[in-house]
């Protein structure tokens, strides 16, 4: 499969990595020094491209891929408000395209205990819920799009919580989310239910960053020839 990637710092350099690895071939590498190369007829030459920028340039990257005809695998997180619009740009252009937040293989089946979790706890208004992420001081959105997720799949289940906030609050409605940023970091998760009585506690804890390239390079793979938007919950089937 012949790859574009778009974005070349330290996630796009182990997702070249692990591609060459699973036999694929890089044919085409964007960053800031050449821009001016990211063209429909460069993009034509790939299969799917796989997209890990900043939260500034994410959405008019995958825009332009949708529109030149490449599947595109995104995972550049903090944009997430303009994902609706671009899922419907999709459908119009009949393109392909995966998003997620994360595209590790533990953090997904973290996801999944995470939701069944939140299920259980529901009924149960005496413990009281917080998330707490820590990542590296050059991650450039806080929380991450990971603890994002991960709130969100609380407040669905948790009619208590209205809604997250980024700091700790005095409002029992608020869904708190702590960040922390702190070299060296890939990324921690936890979710803690705390009671008077007791704690429940789920953690996913990356020891690098190749778990999140070889779920991307996974993706690519799936979504190659398909038409439609996927998350990670389609290419791993949970």
């Amino acid at each position: 499969m012949n790859i574009c990637l778009i974005g070349y710092g330290k996630m796009g350099k182990a997702i070249e990595e692990i591609a060459v690895q699973r036999g694929h071939t890089i044919v085409l590498k964007i960053d800031q020094p050449n821009l001016h190369e990211f063209t429909k007829e460069n993009l034509a030459r790939a299969d799917v491209a796989i997209e890990f920028t900043s939260p500034h340039t994410a959405y008019e990257n995958v825009k332009k891929c949708i529109g030149f005809g490449t599947p595109i695998v995104c995972g550049s997180t903090g944009w997430t408000e303009q994902l609706e619009e671009l899922k419907k740009y999709n459908a119009e252009q009949h393109g392909g395209f995966i998003y997620s937040s994360n595209f590790s293989i533990g953090v997904n089946i973290f996801f999944e205990i995470n939701k069944r979790l939140a299920d259980l706890m529901a009924p149960h208004p005496d413990y009281e819920v917080i998330l707490e992420e820590v990542h590296h001081t050059q991650k450039k959105d806080a929380p991450s799009g990971t603890a994002i997720t991960l709130a969100e799949q609380v407040l669905e289940r948790l009619k208590r919580k209205k809604q997250w906030v980024n700091e700790l609050s005095d409002h029992p409605e608020d869904l708190e989310i702590i960040s922390q940023r702190e070299d060296p970091a890939p990324g921690t998760h936890h979710v803690k239910y705390s009671s008077a009585i007791d704690d429940i506690e789920i953690i996913h804890t990356a020891h690098s960053r190749k778990g999140f390239a070889s779920g991307a390079v996974l993706a690519a793979e799936f979504l190659a020839g398909k038409q439609g938007f996927f998350t990670m919950k389609d290419v791993l089937n949970l």
